[in-house]
């Protein structure tokens, strides 16, 4: 019985999910986040807004930016040091860049940050454990940034998280980023697997083998794998065929006058019968060794069984430039459960992804000025009143 209930006690500890940070920017939001004021920089104002449209006023209230081409810092303790060692991590957030348009320019992303930050001065030179979050400029630039601190040098994903031209818009999105202890990760879009795999297959981690700076290519290394056929030699004649012949078709027009219009010649025509310049046919490569690469030997930097992205962090924040304001953060969470991540996605973001359409549709109709094509629209219409109301000439007796 007691080893029963020591077997229940354990299940339901490994079960236990530990919520770092929670965030809604309800209630005293303010006494929770600290603004930063790095030097040198003209910094922009966050206030916590639901936007211009919105399906819910309370709920879709976020940290929004508020200035055009402004600096913007800030930060919050979380309840408790977020580590992740031989656990997960999750971080999700949703941002909503409400002006966005093809000219749109902002960052998105929220940084893991360690206990040593100075929140009052938070900056861009300030040390991070992770920054994650979407990064778009116009259509060029969209995708989502994974950045990991290893020792002291910013490691950028090796090819980057497209976003889809369907998913660059103005409505509220949802970020997520999964770090197994294993070394794998996934990072979801909307609650969709947007990128998976291994953390030291896509980013600039210690490999266990590297390339052994010492081998070198041998001077008789034979790489090439086709080469010309030897035997192939060019047929007689071959370079005697012209490009172009006259029209054999073309006949001198009636009216054509030798005297006054001079010799008459056939127009030029492609020859069917030329084959370009000649080139002998390929054939492989008898003498060829496969494609060089130097030996492996072991990387003395790979440190055997240490977990990657293994971090203490005590501080989340924002810390961007953005050319655009209008852009609102919400529902930032950071806890080792990507279940319970996954239920307050779909509950807290969901019922606002199901309803901004039409919101954002209502809200245009009210507020947006007539584009030029309607104003012109409705000037011809104006004139055509006009002509209509007045009254026609008499003519003259």
């Amino acid at each position: 019985m007691l080893a029963r209930a020591a077997a229940l006690a354990m299940c339901s500890f490994a079960a236990a999910k530990t919520v770092y940070f929670e965030e809604n920017f309800s209630g005293d939001w303010q006494k929770r986040w600290v603004s930063g004021a790095p030097a040198g920089k003209e910094m922009g104002k966050f206030e916590v807004t639901s936007g211009k449209w919105h399906v819910d006023e309370e709920a879709n209230k976020g940290l929004t930016t508020t200035e055009d081409m402004r600096f913007y810092s800030i930060s919050a303790k979380m309840n408790k040091k977020a580590s992740n060692k031989g656990k997960p991590l999750v971080v999700q957030f949703s941002v909503k860049h409400e002006e966005h348009q093809y000219a749109f320019c902002g960052g998105g992303y929220l940084k893991l940050l360690p206990d040593k930050l100075k929140q009052a001065t938070f900056g861009g030179d300030d040390e991070y454990n992770i920054m994650f979050g979407p990064d778009l400029c116009g259509y060029d630039v969209s995708h989502i940034h994974l950045i990991f601190n290893h020792k002291g040098e910013n490691l950028l994903k090796d090819d980057k998280i497209s976003l889809e031209y369907a998913d660059k818009n103005e409505f509220t999105h949802l970020y997520t980023a999964i770090i197994q202890p294993t070394g794998e990760y996934e990072v979801l879009f909307d609650n969709e697997s947007k990128s998976k795999g291994k953390l030291i297959d896509n980013w600039a981690f210690p490999k266990e083998k590297i390339d052994d700076p010492e081998d070198k290519k041998p001077a008789d290394w034979v790489d090439e794998k086709m080469i010309a056929d030897p035997a192939d030699k060019k047929p007689e004649g071959y370079d005697d065929i012209p490009a172009q012949i006259p029209d054999p078709d073309a006949t001198k027009p009636e009216d054509w006058d030798d005297e006054d219009d001079g010799e008459w010649e056939a127009p030029l025509i492609d020859n069917p019968d030329f084959k370009g310049e000649w080139e002998p046919k390929m054939i492989e490569n008898p003498a060829y060794k496969g494609e060089w690469s130097p030996k492996q030997i072991d990387n003395p930097k790979y440190e055997a069984g240490v977990q990657l992205a293994n971090y203490e962090s005590m501080y989340v924040g924002f810390e961007l430039w953005t050319v655009n304001n209008g852009t609102i953060f919400d529902n930032i969470l950071v806890t080792d459960d990507a279940d319970y991540a996954k239920k307050q996605g779909e509950e807290l973001w969901k019922p606002t992804k199901e309803g901004e359409a039409d919101k954002k549709a209502a809200w245009d109709k009210e507020n947006k000025p007539e584009t030029p094509e309607e104003d012109e629209d409705m000037d011809d219409m104006d004139e055509e009143d006009e002509d209509l109301d007045e009254e026609p000439e008499k003519d003259e007796l």
